[in-house]
């Protein structure tokens, strides 16, 4: 008869690799994210396991994991590749992006609690702090921080499990909207008044300022691919960092 402790013990070994198999996928997202491998590039399961000092099977795991997520290509007898991000796809993830973020915005401000904001508070002088020191890694990073916090505070699953799914593909471009000069200080402009809405518990002015704010980085992004601005703004494209200019005096 079998060993009922024997084969109790036995159960861990299927978890550690499991865990391995997580660990491996974190390692190369990141790295995909940093563009240590660059979009386009091959992926070799032998040298990846060499690298790492795994064996291959919780490479060809992670390698599934990252093509489900978007962020690695199977092409058929040809093997793994590192996704890229083309200019078409980022015309087409941001708006939506901006929507759904901008309803995030609208529910946030008319639902938040003095404790709620408060935290809202920390977090957006995290912005200013890296914003004023030029750390456009440090600012990218609490920008993602904020951005989920908001999320969290609207509390449905749903809609921060395709946020989700929208932002770990839009991470292949990661931060480089605000490599574009000038473009650090925008979006804190923007996100200053985005909390002057929250404050005030404006739920249509949050709104409109999210989805500006989403529109002005895949701005930002098209310029920096030479490609221009979007070609169908959406209609409340007013800088929120730009003074009205002064009328004449008649």
């Amino acid at each position: 008869m079998p060993n009922p402790t024997r084969s109790a013990r036995a159960s861990p070994p299927a978890i550690s690799r499991s865990s391995l198999a997580q660990q491996v996928t974190d390692n190369l997202r990141q790295r995909i994210y940093d563009r240590k491998l660059r979009p386009g590039a091959k992926l070799d399961e032998v040298e990846l396991a060499r690298q790492l000092g795994v064996s291959r099977t919780p490479v060809r795991e992670a390698l599934r994991l990252l093509v489900a997520q978007g962020l690695v290509e199977m092409r058929s007898r040809r093997g793994c590749f590192v996704a890229a991000l083309t200019v078409e796809d980022q015309k087409q993830i941001f708006p939506i992006m901006a929507r759904l973020e901008g309803w995030v915005a609208h529910e946030a401000a008319e639902r938040r609690t003095a404790q709620e904001m408060a935290h809202m508070e920390v977090l957006h002088a995290e912005l200013e702090r890296h914003a004023a020191a030029g750390n456009v890694d440090r600012y990218w990073e609490a920008n993602y921080v904020f951005h989920i916090a908001l999320q969290e505070l609207v509390g449905n699953t749903w809609l921060q499990n395709i946020l989700g799914e929208l932002r770990r593909k839009l991470n292949l471009a990661r931060h480089r909207s605000l490599k574009l000069p000038g473009r650090i200080h925008g979006s804190l402009a923007e996100h200053r008044a985005l909390l002057q809405a929250l404050r005030d518990g404006d739920g249509r002015r949050a709104e409109a300022l999210m989805q500006e704010h989403l529109h002005r980085q895949l701005d930002a992004l098209l310029e920096l691919e030479g490609a221009g601005p979007t070609s169908s703004p959406p209609p409340h494209r007013s800088s929120p960092q730009r003074a009205a200019p002064p009328t004449k005096p008649k």
